[in-house]
């Protein structure tokens, strides 16, 4: 439902976006990560055909942005970076002139308003000024505006930002609720939504796609992934520590001591999995454990790796 083939953008000498090539199925929601000024939001402001690519193009529904872009930016429902909107104008009036401007009228287009006022739970400040909002209200106002016509794809930049935690929750929520049935992409620096929301992840950094695995194979990136951790006795702490460094798969073993207890984190050659025999080395020794844990490896070490080591190449 969403082909983005080989985006690239120049500004001047400057390469915003550097050959861009992905697909997004019906069913999928795509995590779009990178550190600020990566590219993220160029890159989705030429898949929706408002700014021009220097070359490259995206489909919707298989409608060419450059071909055929009217066609395809209504297949899609867009929240852009900022959730822009007119300042003077209530939510509800907002929300009517959009709708007509997807070519809604009468009573369809009361019934999408309502809808998507509902959706984003935004009935409360319908005849409030969109400029005295707060700023989670007007996220949430543009949100409302990306669903109005129930797109099949929605392109969603930052859709959390500035959202308390309850709101961010309902907003998921929400998001999840669509999946089933669009194709999703949401561009966002805060990772714990890829684990929340996204059933893939795209990583870019400098303009460049640098990973594309669905969460569970980026948390399997980390340097820490599969390390497994236990707490022993100082007294059996030597003893554990060679036995279990020269188990089947294991790289090495790492030892701290404090206050009579040894902490042991052994470390899996390739970080393949090793709690097993871990746990059966510690039966069969009769070591006194506590505190056996597997390190499932974190994105944040994972994004800061891939994207540091692309900024220090460059």
């Amino acid at each position: 439902m969403i082909e983005i083939d080989g985006l690239t953008k120049k500004f001047g000498q400057f390469l915003a976006v550097d050959n861009i090539s992905l697909t997004v199925p019906k069913g999928e929601v795509l995590g779009f990560l990178g550190p600020n000024g990566a590219g993220k939001s160029t890159t989705m402001k030429m898949v929706m055909g408002f700014l021009p690519p220097t070359s490259g193009t995206a489909r919707l529904c298989g409608h060419d942005i450059l071909t055929d872009g009217l066609a395809a930016r209504a297949m899609a429902g867009y929240l852009p970076e900022g959730a822009p909107a007119y300042s003077d104008m209530t939510p509800i009036g907002f929300l009517k002139f959009a709708a007509e401007l997807r070519g809604l009228s009468g009573a369809a287009r009361d019934k999408a308003i309502e809808r998507a006022m509902e959706q984003t739970q935004i009935g409360e400040v319908r005849l409030q000024p969109i400029e005295t909002l707060s700023k989670g209200f007007k996220r949430r106002v543009g949100l409302a505006q990306a669903l109005l016509h129930d797109p099949a794809v929605l392109i969603l930049d930052e859709p959390t930002d500035g959202l308390d935690p309850n709101q961010k929750h309902e907003v998921r929520r929400l998001i999840e609720g669509m999946a089933a049935d669009k194709a999703i992409i949401i561009s966002t620096h805060i990772l714990e939504e890829v684990d929340a929301l996204c059933t893939r992840a795209v990583i870019i950094a400098q303009g460049r796609l640098l990973a594309d695995a669905r969460p569970e194979e980026l948390h399997a990136m980390a340097p820490g992934h599969n390390n497994v951790s236990l707490l022993l006795p100082e007294a059996q702490a030597t003893t554990a520590e060679t036995a279990l460094a020269a188990l089947a798969g294991v790289e090495r073993v790492e030892k701290t001591s404090a206050d009579g207890a040894a902490r042991l984190v052994v470390v899996p050659q390739g970080r393949a999995s090793i709690v097993a025999a871990v746990t059966e080395a510690v039966r069969s020794g009769g070591w006194s454990a506590a505190d056996i844990t597997v390190d499932q490896g974190r994105l944040e070490d994972v994004f800061r790796h891939i994207t540091l080591d692309t900024h220090r190449a460059a």
